[in-house]
C-alpha cells in the first residue's frame, strides 16, 4: 500500500532500539535513504515524496540521531553504523535495495555496498565524506589517543544548546543553510528538535556524535571496499559543498561503474538546495536499471 505520509517503526541493533520511517508500497523495489551526522530521517521527506510511487522507501534515524536511542559507553564508529544498516536491511528484508545517502551516510553506504555488493542495485552518494587527510594518520599513537581522550572529556562537560523558543531553533537552522526555504527550515527544525522539561528546545542528536574514533578504517581498506562495489554509482557533489567529498581528489577512479556530477548553486545539503536536479539525476540512474 502506498501512503502520503510515512509510518514509524523500530528495529534493534547491538541492543539499541533504532527508529525508521516506512513510506509503504511494500511490493515495489526497495530504496534505503541514509542521513548524515547530526541529521535525521526527515531530511529525506521531499526526496522520498518524489519516489514513493515507484519504490518501497525506508529512512532510518541512525544511532544517536532523531528518534533512535543513543549509544552508551562508546563513540560512534563507522563500523557500528554500518552494522546498523546491515541489521535494518536483514530484519526488514530490504535486500536487494537502492541506497541513497548523504554526507556521513554516503561514507557508510559506500562501505556497506563494498561489504555486501550483491545486495545493492544502485548507489547514490550526495556529498559523501571521502578521504580526510591527516584525520586518522600522521600523528604518533600516543598523541592520537591523548587527543581522543581529551575530546571525550570535553564532550562530557558539553551541554546541549537550549533555545528558549522553537522559533530561535528554526532561525539557527536557517542560518546553517541559507539555501533552505522557510518551510524547509521549519520542517527540519520541528522533526530535529525536542522540548526539554523546562520548556526550552534542544536538537535531538547525541552530543557524543562529535566523538570521532581515535582510529578509523585505513585508507587502503576503504579503497578496497569501494573497488568491490558492482552496482551503478552516482556521485553528486555541490559547487558550495564541503572539501574531501567522495569523488574529489581523484577518488572517483576507485568506482567501476560511476558518474560524477557537480551541481551549481547548492551547498552540502544538495538534496535540499537543488531537489529537482538531484531527483532528475537519480531518476536517470535508476531508469537504467529497468532498460
Amino acid at each position: 500500500m502506498k501512503q502520503k505520509n510515512p509510518t514509524s517503526h523500530s528495529f534493534y541493533s547491538q541492543r539499541l532500539r533504532l527508529h525508521y520511517l516506512d513510506w509503504g508500497n511494500v511490493a515495489a523495489p526497495n530504496m534505503l535513504l541514509v542521513h548524515g551526522v547530526q541529521d535525521h530521517c526527515h531530511t529525506w521527506d521531499w526526496y522520498a515524496r518524489a519516489f514513493f510511487d515507484d519504490y518501497h522507501i525506508i529512512a532510518p534515524d541512525m544511532r544517536g540521531h532523531g528518534d533512535s536511542e543513543w549509544a552508551r559507553g562508546s563513540s560512534y564508529h563507522q563500523i557500528d553504523y554500518v552494522y546498523d544498516l546491515a541489521q535494518l536491511i536483514k530484519q526488514a528484508q530490504l535486500a536487494p535495495t537502492v541506497l541513497v545517502a548523504h554526507s556521513m551516510g554516503g561514507t557508510l553506504a559506500a562501505l556497506y555496498a563494498g561489504v555486501y555488493p550483491e545486495t545493492v542495485t544502485a548507489l547514490v552518494i550526495i556529498e559523501g565524506v571521502g578521504m580526510w587527510p591527516g584525520r586518522f594518520s600522521g600523528a604518533p599513537a600516543h598523541e592520537r589517543v591523548r587527543q581522543w581522550i581529551d575530546n571525550n572529556r570535553h564532550l562530557a562537560g558539553r551541554q546541549p544548546r537550549r533555545y528558549p523558543a522553537l522559533e530561535e531553533a528554526y532561525e539557527r537552522m536557517h542560518r546553517a543553510n541559507a539555501h533552505l526555504t522557510q518551510a524547509q527550515a521549519r520542517h527540519l527544525t520541528i522533526h530535529g528538535s525536542h522540548q526539554n522539561e523546562d520548556g526550552s528546545y534542544s536538537w535531538k542528536y547525541d552530543n557524543y556524535t562529535h566523538a570521532y574514533a581515535a582510529y578509523g578504517i585505513p585508507e587502503e581498506e576503504v579503497v578496497a571496499l569501494w573497488e568491490r562495489i558492482t552496482c551503478p554509482v552516482l556521485i553528486i557533489n555541490a559547487s558550495e559543498g564541503f572539501p574531501h567529498r567522495i569523488g574529489q581528489n581523484g577518488t572517483v577512479r576507485h568506482f567501476a561503474n560511476v558518474r560524477l556530477v557537480d551541481i551549481p548553486g547548492a551547498g552540502h545539503w544538495a538534496h535540499h538546495d537543488q531537489l529537482d536536479e538531484v531527483v532528475r539525476l537519480s531518476r536517470e540512474l535508476l531508469s537504467d536499471l529497468t532498460t
